[in-house]
């Protein structure tokens, strides 16, 4: 079969594209070496010895449905006190998980992730996150937490965008953006009711893409929950029947 003229010069050009980005990434790596992203030593993102070290929740001893580590017996975050310190009756979420503990070394990992702008990091927390996705969570439709303004001019990008993109690369599950986030103050700054009255009527649903049934929402960590309640919140209003979270790490309440 004789090709087309067109077809080899393309099959050249491809190739001398691809050549180029690996020279580039080879010339890259000399000057500046991939580090891990917890002791700096140069090699992989995350290093094998320091992978060992990772803070994992166990899902067998885990809220089942907040996902608060220790929690399955007894839970300290989402029981009858502490919701209703939090002005709510009920948890909007059908369920949560969490992969990492947020002790030294995981908030090291999501601070060069997000302020240190090593976006290579989505793609390992993402692989760490598809661990933790249950069976029962299956057909649910990815989404994300959107940053703020600030956060977006500052970081130059969405840091739980880029996950949730990673985590739907991962998976093959579908996924987009299903909510917008006006002007909000910085969680960082509030305590625990602070951090729910901040939230409050925080999120809208996007008017252009219709919200599914099933959906599974991303964030980088879960402090009180606020945040992923309120978003909740928005989804349930707007046609969604269940609502899962899972976040890169967990804060244990105080």
């Amino acid at each position: 079969m004789i090709e087309p003229m067109g077809r080899p010069r393309r099959d050249v050009k491809r190739r001398i594209i691809q050549a180029a980005a690996l020279a580039k990434e080879a010339a890259l790596e000399t000057l500046w070496p991939t580090r891990c992203a917890l002791c700096d030593v140069p090699g992989a993102l995350i290093c094998g010895p320091c992978r060992k070290t990772l803070a994992f929740i166990d899902a067998n001893d885990a809220c089942p449905r907040c996902g608060a580590p220790f929690g399955r017996s007894q839970c300290t975050e989402c029981n009858s006190t502490m919701l209703a310190a939090a002005g709510r009756d009920d948890l909007p979420v059908t369920a949560m998980a969490s992969v990492l503990l947020a002790d030294e070394g995981t908030r090291r990992i999501v601070t060069v992730y997000k302020d240190g702008n090593e976006r290579r990091l989505a793609a390992e927390m993402a692989q760490l996150m598809a661990r933790f996705i249950p069976p029962e969570w299956s057909g649910a439709h990815l989404t994300y937490i959107p940053a703020t303004k600030a956060a977006l001019s500052k970081r130059g990008f969405d840091h739980a965008e880029l996950l949730a993109r990673e985590l739907a690369n991962t998976t093959g599950m579908d996924g987009s953006a299903l909510l917008k986030r006006p002007k909000s103050a910085d969680q960082r700054r509030f305590d625990r009711r602070g951090r729910q009255r901040n939230m409050e009527g925080r999120f809208s649903v996007r008017p252009d893409v219709p919200v599914p049934a099933k959906v599974l929402v991303i964030d980088d960590v879960c402090t009180t929950g606020a945040t992923v309640f309120a978003a909740a919140d928005r989804l349930l209003e707007a046609g969604a029947h269940e609502v899962y979270a899972l976040t890169f790490a967990k804060v244990l309440a105080s």
